[in-house]
């Protein structure tokens, strides 16, 4: 029988989903897969329900329903700080997963070369590798996840394509400065590189940190793929709504590699949502103290714990060390907490390239009973 692709034996399935499927066999409180335990705004559920009576049923434009996409192009241009046209700056795709994919295979041949920043979002691994390109990965230090400008520029030296950036940073919750993003920004210019964003959690991030989108820097935007999502910021995981902006001439290109691989997003969905775009700013806001207090009240029991952290500047996971339980690594000690503690983590070493076994990953976007209910069993460590 002939044999399947020898590039998928260069990773593995989801961990993250197979620890969701470990936390529902112990029956334990899943802090691992990152989806809130919050609805959509009333507002947008009301929509979408009018949009299922109503329609539309049948395909939408092929990267985006045109009125989603002028919602989306005008509050991204607010936030952003761009002048963005719908018709010319904005594809919908399936999630920001398929935008991650879309975006390499936009700008990589095979045999390309991408950098990471490791830790990483285990999906851009795959997708690069899917993409026919190589993975160069730069670590971030795991005491306080910087890196080294140093290490950075040799990385450059190999000619990348591009340079995959979460920001903020799943699974280690970091908010790169304007000037980590000016010292990307100057090496991506100085090697002709591109960068591709994912920037999910854009509107999650806790003060004094702030968000600075790479798109907007000097000289940027035309060497930036934005990729992001619906999914985090208004509670809508299951809606699979995401999308890519970039310069005109990048996402002509980008139509095509979307066209053929999913045609379109959830027409339905796409009408609904584009309230959820409409919202006023306070929303926002409203969202951010939510994450704040969420944020502060897990620490807590963690601190209770006696539990050593990396406090997250944005996004809402937290790294934890679990070295001091004389665990055989991360992902034994992950599967014997979920089934004895009733708490399930995502091992650490999942989102590395380099050996670190001595992490785990929580998420704190469940309602606050939950995680007070999940902060008692973590006294039990």
């Amino acid at each position: 029988m002939p044999t399947t692709a020898k590039r998928l034996c260069n990773f593995t399935e989801s961990v993250i989903r197979e620890m969701t499927r470990i936390a529902s066999q112990h029956g334990a409180i899943n802090l691992s897969q990152g989806f809130p335990d919050a609805d959509p705004p009333p507002q947008v559920i009301e929509a979408a329900v009018q949009a299922m009576q109503q329609g539309p049923h049948q395909y939408a434009v092929t990267w985006g329903a045109p009125n989603f996409r002028k919602a989306l192009a005008e509050k991204q241009a607010q936030w952003m700080g761009l002048d963005l046209h719908h018709d010319e700056h904005v594809v919908v795709t399936c999630g920001s997963t398929e935008a991650m994919m879309v975006a390499l295979m936009t700008v990589c041949d095979p045999g390309d070369k991408v950098i990471i920043f490791s830790p990483f979002y285990e999906n851009y691994g795959a997708d690069t590798i899917l993409s026919g390109a190589k993975p160069i990965f730069v670590p971030l230090d795991p005491t306080d996840f910087n890196f080294d400008p140093l290490v950075l520029r040799e990385a450059f030296k190999q000619k990348p394509k591009a340079l995959i950036l979460c920001n903020p940073s799943n699974p280690c919750g970091k908010v790169f400065t304007h000037e980590e993003l000016t010292l990307i920004a100057d090496l991506a210019k100085e090697f002709d590189t591109f960068v591709i964003t994912d920037e999910v959690y854009e509107h999650i991030v806790y003060p004094p940190h702030t968000h600075c989108y790479m798109a907007g820097l000097p000289e940027m935007f035309e060497r930036t793929i934005s990729c992001s999502s619906l999914s985090k910021t208004y509670n809508m995981t299951g809606w699979r709504l995401g999308y890519i902006i970039a310069s005109a001439k990048i996402i002509a290109q980008a139509r095509k590699v979307h066209d053929f691989l999913t045609v379109g997003a959830a027409a339905p969905l796409q009408e609904a949502a584009t309230v959820a775009l409409q919202l006023p700013q306070n929303y926002y806001k409203e969202m951010q103290q939510s994450y704040i207090r969420k944020r502060d009240l897990f620490l807590g029991y963690l601190d209770k714990a006696n539990l050593q952290y990396t406090s997250p500047q944005g996004a809402y996971y937290v790294m934890v060390d679990c070295s001091g339980f004389n665990a055989r690594d991360d992902v034994s000690f992950c599967h014997w907490m979920a089934k004895e503690i009733g708490v399930a983590a995502v091992p650490g070493s999942s989102f590395f390239h380099e050996p670190v076994k001595h992490l785990i990953r929580l998420h704190f976007a469940r309602d606050e009973d939950v995680l007070c209910a999940a902060g008692e069993k973590l006294q039990r460590l």
